[in-house]
C-alpha cells in the first residue's frame, strides 16, 4: 500500500500531538515529541499549549529551573529543548555536525588552537561553568587559563563541543535574549561512565534503550533515528538527515544499525519511507481542527520534503529567505496562513479563503493563545513583525479580542 501526502500528514499530528490535545506532564511530552525548537524563547510554550490539554507554563518553567528539561544547541546546531536524560545521547548523535561547527570554524581555526587544544579546554570549562556563566566570565576564565586573551572563535568552538546547557531565568519564558550557560547535569558523570552498548541493543530488537558509548556517535545517532521516527516517521533517511543536520554518510550507518527493526512503506512517487512497528497511522479523513503554532515549530521542518504540512506555495510567505519561520495557521492540518499578537488580539493573514467553522476553530485557539501570553509577552514575537508589510494574504482578520 502508498500513502498519501495527506495520511503522511495525519501521521504527523497524531504523532506530534496535534490531532488532539493529551493529558501529559510536559517533561514526558518533551520526550515523546524528540525536542522542541528553542532559539526563540516562547517557542517550546506554546509547542506544548498546542499538544498538551490543561498545559500549565508554570510546569515548564520548573523542569527548566530543575534541568529536568535543558536547552542546548543540539540538532541543526539549533537550540533546542530536551528532555535533560536525552541530551547526553543526542549530543553524542550530533557530535560530527557540532564538532564540524566549531572546529571548522575560520574563526577558530585563526586562534592557532587545534582541535586536540579545544579538547582539553572542556574539562576546565565543565569546572567553571558548575554555576551559570555569562560569556563575558567565560571569556575571561579561557584568557586566565591559556595567560593571553583568546578570540571569539575560540568560545564559539567549545559552545559547540562542550556538553554546556542554558541555565534558566525568572524571564516570562524562562530564558532571555543573554544566554547563560552551565555545565549539563550529566557533563561530569558521563566523563566517568563508559556507557553501555546501544548498537547491539539496536540490533537485539527493539528501541536501542542503553546509552551509547561515549565516542560511539553512530550508535547514539541510530537511538535518535528510532526516536526521530517514532514521532514524525514515517519518513525517508533524507528526512532524518534533515531533521538532525547530519551527512548521508553518517546516516546511512546509524539505519543499518536498525536494519530489520524497522517498518519500510512506498509513500507518494515511490518513496522508500521507514517507521518504527505499531506507531500512529491515522486514515487521511482524520479530523484535525485548527492550531496556532509558534515560530519554528519542529512540524514544520522535521522533513526534507516539507509538503506534508506546508503547501508548497506557501511556503516562501512562512520560512523567510533568513531562516525566519513565521507562526503559522493549521487548518486541516495544514498551514493555511500565519498569525502575530496585535493590541490584545490575533491578527491571521490567510493564505485561502477559509470556511466559516475554520474561522470558529481559529477563533477558540486564538482565545487560548492571548491567555496564554497576557501579562507574561502580549506582543508575543513583536520583534518579527516587520515581515508582515512582505507577506500576501487572501483575507486578514483580526479574531480573540475580549
Amino acid at each position: 500500500m502508498r500513502l498519501s501526502l495527506r495520511r503522511l500528514n495525519r501521521a504527523t499530528l497524531a504523532r506530534q500531538l496535534l490531532l488532539e490535545r493529551h493529558p501529559l506532564p510536559v517533561t514526558d511530552a518533551v520526550r515523546r515529541l524528540v525536542a522542541l525548537q528553542a532559539q526563540e524563547p516562547a517557542s517550546p510554550y506554546l509547542a506544548l499549549w498546542n499538544r498538551l490539554r490543561g498545559f500549565r507554563p508554570d510546569d515548564l518553567a520548573d523542569a527548566f529551573r530543575d534541568y529536568a528539561v535543558v536547552k542546548a544547541p543540539l540538532m541543526r546546531i539549533t537550540l533546542h529543548a530536551v528532555a535533560a536524560e536525552d541530551r547526553a545521547e543526542f549530543h553524542r548523535a550530533m557530535t560530527p555536525t557540532l564538532r564540524a561547527a566549531g572546529l571548522n570554524d575560520r574563526r577558530f581555526r585563526d586562534s592557532g588552537l587545534s582541535d586536540a587544544d579545544a579538547d582539553a579546554l572542556v574539562p576546565h570549562l565543565l569546572a567553571f561553568a558548575v554555576r551559570p556563566r555569562r560569556r563575558a566570565e567565560i571569556e575571561a576564565a579561557l584568557t586566565e587559563h591559556l595567560g593571553r586573551e583568546q578570540p571569539p572563535g575560540v568560545w564559539r568552538a567549545l559552545r559547540s563541543v562542550a556538553p554546556l546547557v542554558h541555565a534558566a531565568s525568572d524571564e516570562p519564558w524562562s530564558f532571555g535574549r543573554t544566554p547563560v550557560f552551565v555545565a549539563a547535569p550529566d557533563a561530569h558523570e558521563a566523563a566517568r561512565s563508559p556507557g553501555g552498548d546501544a548498537v547491539a541493543a539496536a540490533a537485539a530488537g527493539g528501541e536501542p534503550r542503553e546509552a551509547a558509548a561515549p565516542d560511539d556517535a553512530t550508535a547514539a545517532a541510530a537511538r535518535l533515528a528510532w526516536r526521530y521516527l517514532a514521532a514524525f516517521g514515517p519518513a525517508t533517511k533524507q528526512d532524518f538527515a534533515q531533521f538532525a543536520l547530519l551527512r548521508q554518510s553518517e546516516v546511512g550507518p546509524a539505519f543499518a544499525v536498525l536494519a530489520g527493526r524497522l517498518v519500510v512503506r512506498e509513500g507518494p512517487g515511490g518513496a522508500r519511507l521507514y517507521d518504527v512497528p505499531d506507531a500512529p497511522l491515522p486514515e487521511d479523513d482524520a479530523p484535525a481542527p485548527p492550531r496556532l503554532l509558534g515560530m519554528w515549530d519542529n512540524v514544520l521542518l522535521a522533513y526534507k520534503d516539507r509538503a506534508r504540512v506546508i503547501p508548497p506555495a506557501y511556503r516562501p510567505r512562512v520560512i523567510r529567505r533568513n531562516g525566519d519561520v513565521l507562526p503559522t495557521v493549521l487548518v486541516d492540518g495544514h498551514v493555511a496562513g500565519v498569525w502575530r499578537a496585535v493590541d490584545g488580539a490575533v491578527e491571521v493573514t490567510a493564505f485561502e479563503k477559509l470556511s466559516d467553522d475554520a474561522w470558529d476553530g481559529i477563533e477558540r485557539e486564538a482565545r487560548g493563545l492571548l491567555a496564554l501570553i497576557a501579562g507574561r509577552d502580549d506582543a508575543v514575537y513583536g520583534r518579527y513583525g516587520h515581515w508582515w508589510s512582505r507577506i500576501e494574504g487572501a483575507r486578514v482578520r483580526v479574531v480573540g479580542r475580549a
